[in-house]
């Protein structure tokens, strides 16, 4: 039965079309484009049973409909288009090398281990006085896109220089510092703002950068309010819900593993 002759080729097509449409539906989730997009895979699939159903005067309107529409569609989702170009361009080495590492084909004693703890208690200190701070801890995906607009540095991480540098009158407060393995790299950094609608209104623009940055790219992020002291970790977009500074410390450690 020839219905039932499917190569290989064929099942890896459709886990690769399966995973192209997750990933655009999370970049237009939560936005208009939403609605745009599922109209659209709804438009495909009709005509495809056109086709099948061989109505030829139908399925050709849709394919020309479909065809000149796609000059369209780039204008309409230029923005979710550019999201997704600056996703896969941000992607570095990082992720590779700590793959091989755990096979030990890569191998170096000098790496420096993030104090996570120094971060947590520092936050914590941070959100006891209420001030507000918006720390991007780096993990496979490349920051150089964001760390560009802010103020290049090459600090040591410690609990006191990440206080001072969010000191309420310091020249530093403004935006997110980016810390990679144990340094902080960059300040003042300016991160894009998420445009998620299920984000609630009590979460002001840090709570918003990050959101964006970590669904831009995989790095993480501690976010402490500057209304509440509330410490708020971000990951994949998402909040990340935990009880104790020690579970915070926990998850962060396994998230940089």
């Amino acid at each position: 039965m020839e219905f039932l002759d499917i190569r290989i080729i064929d099942i890896v097509d459709i886990v690769l079309v399966a995973f192209l449409l997750y990933y655009i539906y999370k970049l237009v989730r939560g936005t208009v484009a939403i609605n745009i997009f599922i109209g659209i895979v709804i438009i495909y699939i009709i005509w495809k049973l056109t086709e099948l159903l061989e109505m030829e005067l139908f399925s050709k309107i849709l394919g020309g409909f479909l065809g000149v529409g796609m000059f369209a569609l780039i204008v309409v989702f230029q923005q979710e288009i550019r999201r997704f170009l600056l996703m896969l361009g941000s992607t570095n080495f990082g992720a590779r090398k700590k793959f091989f590492k755990q096979f030990k084909l890569l191998s170096n004693d000098k790496d420096l281990h993030t104090n996570i703890e120094a971060i947590v208690n520092a936050c914590n200190k941070m959100g006891a006085t209420k001030t507000g701070a918006l720390i991007v801890l780096k993990r496979g995906s490349s920051l150089d896109f964001v760390k560009s607009s802010g103020d290049e540095m090459k600090l040591e991480i410690n609990q006191p220089i990440i206080e001072s540098i969010f000191f309420k009158n310091g020249p530093l407060h403004d935006g997110a510092i980016i810390i990679e393995e144990n340094t902080i790299t960059a300040t003042r950094v300016i991160l894009p703002l998420s445009d998620d609608r299920k984000i609630p209104l009590r979460f002001g623009l840090r709570h918003r950068a990050a959101v964006g940055i970590t669904d831009k790219t995989d790095a993480v992020c501690l976010v402490v309010s500057e209304e509440n002291g509330q410490i708020s970790y971000l990951k994949n977009g998402e909040f990340v819900l935990f009880d104790t500074l020690e579970e915070l410390t926990n998850i962060i450690e396994k998230d940089l593993s």
